[in-house]
């Protein structure tokens, strides 16, 4: 079971925190900024096959991965862009694990690079303007009816790509790829 787990969270779960550091926001906002040059870098020189690979048991293949990254990282722009823009707005949720079997997401991962390159250039440019107010602002997650705050989001968004990026450079070791 702990080989799973550590499959499954190659760099350990997030935690968020009562606070962030004006440095760590930017140090947040810097890993969020480079993910598409490491995401990119992850799967250079990868085959179809090896993209049509799952980074463990049951998971999704390293296709999906970049894919899913993509997604997720639109929603969470679009979360940031409620949040600052409405009194603590309630979210729309989506289903991951089905929008990662959607027909697009059997496409070349360029496809999906190119909009990762796309969004975080604009998505990076928006979080070094947010003013202090902006990063206490908080929106409402359906599921748990908690708030989300503004910080605490950059930090899980730096952390998801770095957690996912590490499911595919993972996976190149342990097939020595």
């Amino acid at each position: 079971m702990q080989a799973e787990t550590d499959l499954r969270y190659p760099i350990g779960k997030f935690t968020a925190q009562e606070s962030h550091t004006a440095s760590e926001i930017a140090a947040h906002i810097e890993q969020i900024r480079m993910l598409p040059t490491k995401l990119e870098a992850a799967i250079a020189g990868l085959t179809d096959n090896q993209l049509d690979t799952p980074y463990r048991e049951g998971g999704w293949t390293l296709r999906q991965v970049v894919h899913h990254v993509a997604d997720s990282h639109m929603n969470a722009y679009i979360r940031i862009k409620w949040t600052i823009t409405e009194d603590t707005p309630t979210i729309k949720t989506y289903l991951e694990k089905k929008w990662a079997e959607t027909p697009d997401a059997s496409l070349p991962p360029e496809v999906s690079l190119s909009l990762i390159k796309a969004l975080h250039h604009k998505l990076t440019l928006l979080l070094e303007r947010l003013s202090p107010t902006h990063l206490q602002q908080a929106f409402v997650h359906p599921e748990t009816q908690k708030h989300v705050v503004l910080h605490n989001m950059i930090a899980l968004y730096a952390w998801h790509g770095a957690h996912h990026t590490a499911h595919i450079t993972e996976l190149r070791k342990r097939m020595n790829w």
